[in-house]
């Protein structure tokens, strides 16, 4: 059977395991999709050094709704160009098209759909008597790496020493209701977490928006960025002594207040564009980041409506 929404649409169950999307899910955004996609459109049609007349060329082979669920199953099953074709029913270039096309419309989407959590007294959570020190309101930020093919220039720049392979590592920030807040710039693999977040440029916007950060021990010196920044991370081991005991009682608070991160980056994984191997030579890897992020969060919130 070749893929379209109003086909796969009938089967939730194989749809959900397709887009990790519920038909609903897809729905709703679908509108908002459609109408940016427009607007792109419009965009490029009027450009002012185009030389075709608009309505020019080839009409194209999938209709606008489908190209979105293309690009959407591409994100998480991650096919090549020619099964993701023969699944919709198209040529392998007609596929990679609409993928391109719609990639930065769902990157957007992403964005929008990404806040940090409102500074208002009431969003306030009680916090156990250990983590007093620790920002009441605050964002976890971690990384995670995805191999990618072997760069022809600057291995070693790409090389990560604790996956030992060629990698990119992207960064996240996660609230506390496991949304994902921000997503950084795709780096390489060889640079430190606390380096990650030093250059992403958070620290304004978190400072801003009067919300902290917390992160493990890659993030150890996330306080010293910035006067104004209230960050935290868990105790470091004492250099030939034994952990004292309340250390142990204050990391144990203090992960299970950060494994909302952990969760936040497996769903993000579940999408193998972001798992398997990169094919693509890291190009718009930071866009793949936040669509599926973006994606994250509206099934989250459908979740939560439902």
């Amino acid at each position: 059977m070749i893929f379209r929404r109003e086909h796969l649409g009938q089967h939730p169950a194989v749809f959900r395991a397709m887009t990790g999307l519920t038909v609903e899910a897809f729905d709703r955004l679908l509108p908002e999709l459609l109408t940016a996609f427009a607007a792109d459109r419009r965009r490029r049609l009027d450009r002012p050094d185009r030389r075709r007349a608009p309505g020019g060329g080839d009409d194209f082979d999938l209709p606008v709704a489908d190209r979105f669920l293309l690009t959407v199953v591409w994100l998480r099953q991650y096919p090549t160009q020619e099964c993701l074709g023969y699944l919709f029913g198209v040529s392998d270039s007609t596929a990679l098209r609409a993928v391109r096309r719609c990639l930065p419309v769902l990157e957007a989407a992403g964005k929008d759909s990404m806040r940090l959590p409102d500074p208002g007294r009431g969003q306030r959570k009680d916090l156990p008597r250990l983590l007093r020190d620790t920002p009441a309101l605050a964002v976890v930020v971690d990384t995670f790496e995805q191999r990618t093919q072997r760069p022809r220039r600057r291995q070693r720049a790409y090389y990560s020493g604790k996956k030992k392979a060629h990698t990119l590592k992207s960064q996240v920030a996660v609230d506390a209701d496991g949304r994902v807040a921000a997503v950084a710039a795709s780096r390489p693999g060889r640079w430190a977490d606390l380096e990650v977040f030093r250059r992403s440029g958070p620290a304004g916007k978190l400072i801003r928006a009067r919300v902290g950060a917390l992160g493990d021990l890659g993030y150890v010196g996330l306080d010293g960025l910035s006067p104004r920044l209230h960050g935290a991370t868990p105790r470091r081991k004492p250099r030939g002594r034994e952990r004292p005991r309340a250390d142990r009682r204050y990391n144990r608070a203090f992960a299970r207040r950060r494994i909302v991160v952990e969760h936040g980056i497996n769903r993000l994984r579940r999408y193998q564009a972001l798992s398997q191997v990169d094919r693509h030579r890291r190009k718009h890897h930071t866009a793949r980041v936040r669509a599926v992020a973006g994606l994250v969060n509206r099934m989250l919130d459908h979740q939560q409506d439902s």
